[in-house]
C-alpha cells in the first residue's frame, strides 16, 4: 500500500464497484477489522469502504486534533475517490465523525448509523487525563484495560483470542495519534446541534456498554429529529464484535429502508462545496451573535477576549478546576475571576508567540520563583495536559533551582512529585 498523504486516510473497499457506497468507521484504539464480521453481508448490497484512524492499523501517524479534522480527511479521501453520496456507520469516535458530516455536509450523507456513540464523550478532563497517562506510560495501560471496557465479562472469558486481538490493536497504535484523538474527544460536544441532523439515523448501543451506554444513546435519539434506538442485549462497547449477527441485521435493515427514502431526495449540487476548514465558521456570519467589543490601543475594535480566555482556561486547567474556581466566586471575588479569564487567559495564553508547552514551562519557573506552591500544583497538572513529560518538568525545576534558589526548588519538587504521581498512575 502506498504512503497515505497527511490530509487523507488509509482505506479499503469491499463489494461491487457499481453499488452505493457505505462507510464503516472504527472506534478509538481499533482498526477497520472491527467490522470484519459485518462486511460479507453488507457487501452484498453496498460497496463498503472502511478506513483506519491516523496511526491505527499501520496507517501513517499524522495526528488529527479534532473530530472536524478527521471528517475533513475523510471527505478529502472521498473526493479523491469520486464518492459524493454515501451511507455512514461509525462506532464511538467514528460516530462523532458521522455527526460532524451530517451537520456540515448533509447533502452527501444518505443515511447515518451511530454505534456506541454520544453527543459528548464523558468530560474533557477524563480524556485529557487519558492523554497524560499515555504520554507518560505509553499505551500499555490502555491496552491492558481495553477488554474490560469493550466487552462483557462473559464474552471476554469465553473469547481469549479476541481479547488478545483487542489488546494488540491498542498496543500497536501510535501514541501521538491516540493522544490527539483523546484531545479531539475532549473538545467534542454537539448536544446543542443535534436538532440540525437531518438524515435518517439509527442509534445502536449495547445494553451493557459502560462507556457510551443507553443513556447517551437516548440523548442522541431525543435530539435528532429522525432517529430511532436499537438496544443490543448482551453487548458492551464493541457491539459489532461481540454481537455481530444482531448488529449486521440492524444495519442491513436500517440502510435498506432509509437509503431508499433519501438517496434521491436531496439533489447533489453539480459543484459540491468543499468541507469548511477547521477554523472556518459553520454558520453564516449573519447568524453569529456579535461578541462584545472593546477598543484596541491602535484605535481598532476587536472582540472581547473573555470567551476565548474561558475556552483556553478550561483546556489547560481542566473543567473541574475552573468550575470549582467560578462556583466559589462571590460578590467580593467575581470581578477578579473575570479579570483572570479575560486578561491572563484571553490576552496572554492565546498569543501566538509561544506554544502552550513553553508557556507551561515559563509559568512553572515563575511560580517557583514566587513560592506560589498552591498554584504550582494545578499548573503542574496543566503542564502535563499541555504535553510536558515528567522528565521535562523535573528539568524545569532543576533549572529553576539554579536561578530561584535551592529551597524554593526543593519545595516545588515535593508539590510536583505528588501531582505527577497522581496524574500519571493508570486508573483501573
Amino acid at each position: 500500500m502506498s504512503e497515505t498523504p497527511p490530509n487523507t486516510l488509509q482505506y479499503r473497499f469491499d463489494g461491487p464497484e457499481d453499488a452505493p457506497v457505505l462507510i464503516l468507521s472504527p472506534s478509538l484504539g481499533t482498526t477497520w477489522h472491527m467490522w470484519d464480521r459485518q462486511v460479507p453481508e453488507l457487501a452484498r448490497q453496498w460497496r463498503v469502504l472502511r478506513f483506519d484512524l491516523p496511526g491505527h492499523g499501520g496507517a501513517p501517524a499524522h495526528p488529527a486534533g479534532s473530530v472536524t479534522e478527521l471528517a475533513d480527511r475523510l471527505v478529502a479521501t472521498l473526493d479523491e475517490l469520486g464518492v459524493q453520496r454515501f451511507g455512514y456507520a461509525g462506532c464511538s469516535v467514528g460516530g462523532a465523525v458521522g455527526i460532524d458530516l451530517a451537520l456540515r455536509v448533509p447533502h452527501r450523507v444518505a443515511s447515518l448509523a451511530l454505534v456506541s456513540s454520544s453527543p459528548r464523550f464523558g468530560t474533557a478532563d477524563e480524556f485529557r487525563q487519558r492523554g497524560v497517562i499515555v504520554r507518560t506510560n505509553g499505551l500499555d495501560p490502555m491496552a491492558r484495560t481495553a477488554p474490560e471496557h469493550w466487552f462483557t465479562p462473559g464474552f471476554a472469558a469465553a473469547q481469549p483470542a479476541i481479547v488478545e486481538w483487542a489488546v494488540q490493536m491498542v498496543r500497536t497504535t501510535d501514541p501521538g495519534c491516540y493522544i490527539a484523538a483523546c484531545e479531539a474527544l475532549a473538545a467534542f460536544d454537539v448536544r446543542a446541534d443535534l436538532g440540525r441532523v437531518g438524515v435518517p439515523t439509527l442509534v445502536l448501543v449495547g445494553s451493557d456498554d459502560q462507556l457510551t451506554g443507553p443513556a447517551e444513546a437516548r440523548t442522541l435519539v431525543a435530539g435528532i429529529p429522525d432517529a430511532r434506538l436499537a438496544l443490543v442485549p448482551g453487548a458492551s462497547h464493541l457491539a459489532p464484535v461481540e454481537q455481530p449477527a444482531a448488529v449486521t441485521d440492524l444495519l442491513v435493515r436500517h440502510f435498506s429502508l432509509a437509503w431508499q427514502d433519501t438517496l434521491h431526495a436531496i439533489p447533489v449540487p453539480q459543484s459540491v462545496p468543499s468541507v469548511p476548514s477547521v477554523s472556518a465558521p459553520v454558520a453564516p456570519v449573519a447568524e453569529i451573535a456579535p461578541a462584545a467589543e472593546q477598543p484596541h490601543p491602535s484605535g481598532a475594535v476587536r472582540p472581547d477576549p473573555y470567551e476565548a480566555g474561558m475556552k483556553v482556561r478550561r483546556a489547560v486547567l481542566g473543567d473541574a478546576h475552573v468550575d470549582w474556581a467560578t462556583a466559589a466566586a462571590d460578590e467580593f471575588t467575581a470581578d477578579f475571576q473575570e479579570l483572570i479569564t479575560r486578561y491572563v487567559w484571553g490576552e496572554v495564553w492565546t498569543r501566538e508567540g509561544l506554544d502552550r508547552r513553553t508557556r507551561s514551562a515559563v509559568t512553572l519557573t515563575a511560580l517557583v520563583a514566587g513560592g506560589h506552591l498552591d498554584e504550582l500544583a494545578f499548573h503542574t497538572r496543566a503542564a502535563l495536559r499541555n504535553g510536558l513529560t515528567p522528565t521535562e518538568i523535573r528539568e524545569v525545576l532543576i533549572h529553576a533551582g539554579v536561578y530561584c534558589g535551592v529551597p524554593a526548588a526543593n519545595a516545588a519538587f515535593r508539590v510536583a512529585q505528588s501531582v505527577i504521581r497522581e496524574e500519571t498512575t493508570p486508573r483501573d
